[in-house]
């Protein structure tokens, strides 16, 4: 592989987590749409276990992650590829999302080895790319091979073997725009189901999916766990575990959306428009300790001042949240001297957004 194709992955997964493509701080009008992908179904049963299938597992999780999203958040929209148990084709999943011109796409699927090996345990998030490693590319290859159910497979995916790694190579040259959103969303995604669900952490990994390969969205796999592991079937199987990997989820979804809408409006609390913000406004934030900033960067890694990831900001400061270091430029009370400061760093760093602290705390 060359060199700088594994250096581009390596700063989304380590120390670049970028957030969103740069959008205007204003209102939308149209609802957030997101789409729920429970794997398989119907024919396909998916992974099997010692007493349940794959199918009713992600089904269940899937459509419980559904439901607190619509009970939370009235602005969303859910959709589902499949509500019951049924068969839908990989290409007909992505052609869900894509005729939605859905926000997200979330992909619910669980993990097995074949019987004559040991099986491990715990969750692992996939977003989309090429394997780079033999364990990412035989889960592709497990979760491809329900194209195998399909008629004229071969012709619908163009050629595309799913037990032929020569195939997997289409995704080398693939440039996938939401790639730092969709690695965004799979280490909250992940964080949560370690944290809140105390799984077994196989990471955040990269591998071919067909099923992500077609949708025009921000999207994310996630793998369970592992049916094939005995102790972690009786786990996947019952109703807490149920509940508690779709709790995990959607609080994924919940801190993903809280930071689209943060980056989506100006923050004036819903009293003013953009057009509205004025002095007397940013009179108002200095009584009461507000200030506004630009988050430029997010990592797992704790930098040292004057790194040369910053690209030349300084001063730069941070905030935690969780593990993860979130890096800030500027501060100044004034709405309209941030919005002046965004369009600067938009220069060096193209999702740059605003946020609000007040008395020194990250309003969210």
């Amino acid at each position: 592989m060359k060199p700088y194709r594994k250096l581009f992955f390596l700063l989304f997964l380590g120390a670049f987590l970028l957030f969103f493509t740069t959008t205007p701080l204003i209102a939308q009008n149209r609802k957030f749409t997101v789409v729920i992908d429970p794997g398989h179904g119907g024919k396909d049963p998916g992974a099997v276990g010692s007493s349940s299938k794959e199918k009713d597992i992600v089904l269940s999780v899937g459509q419980k992650v559904g439901k607190l999203i619509e009970r939370n958040h009235p602005d969303v929209d859910v959709l589902y590829t499949r509500n019951n148990d049924s068969f839908v084709e990989l290409n007909k999943r992505a052609e869900i999302a894509n005729k939605a011109h859905a926000d997200l796409f979330l992909s619910i699927h669980c993990n097995a080895l074949d019987r004559k090996r040991t099986s491990p345990q715990g969750v692992e998030t996939f977003v989309l790319g090429l394997h780079r490693s033999k364990d990412n590319l035989d889960v592709a290859k497990a979760e491809n091979a329900v194209i195998m159910y399909e008629d004229d497979y071969s012709v619908k995916y163009e050629g595309f073997n799913p037990n032929e790694p020569e195939s997997y190579i289409i995704f080398e040259f693939m440039a996938n725009e939401f790639l730092a959103q969709s690695v965004y969303l799979a280490s909250i995604v992940q964080n949560k189901l370690v944290s809140n669900s105390k799984r077994v952490n196989r990471n955040v990994r990269q591998a071919g999916f067909l099923v992500l390969r077609e949708v025009a969205m921000p999207s994310i796999l996630i793998e369970l766990g592992y049916i094939s592991n005995k102790q972690e079937e009786v786990y996947l199987k019952s109703a807490s575990g149920q509940t508690s990997l779709s709790n995990s989820i959607y609080n994924g979804f919940k801190e993903y959306k809280r930071e689209h809408d943060k980056k989506s409006y100006v923050f004036t609390n819903g009293k003013t428009s953009p057009s509205q913000t004025n002095v007397s406004h940013s009179s108002t934030a200095v009584s009461a300790g507000k200030e506004y900033r630009i988050q430029f960067l997010t990592s797992s890694r704790k930098y040292d001042k004057g790194a040369s990831v910053f690209k030349g900001l300084s001063p730069v400061s941070y905030y935690t949240d969780g593990q993860t270091y979130k890096y800030t430029y500027a501060s100044t009370t004034s709405p309209e001297e941030i919005k002046t400061s965004l369009r600067e760093v938009h220069k060096k760093f193209r999702d740059a957004f605003i946020i609000e602290f007040v008395n020194g705390e990250r309003v969210k």
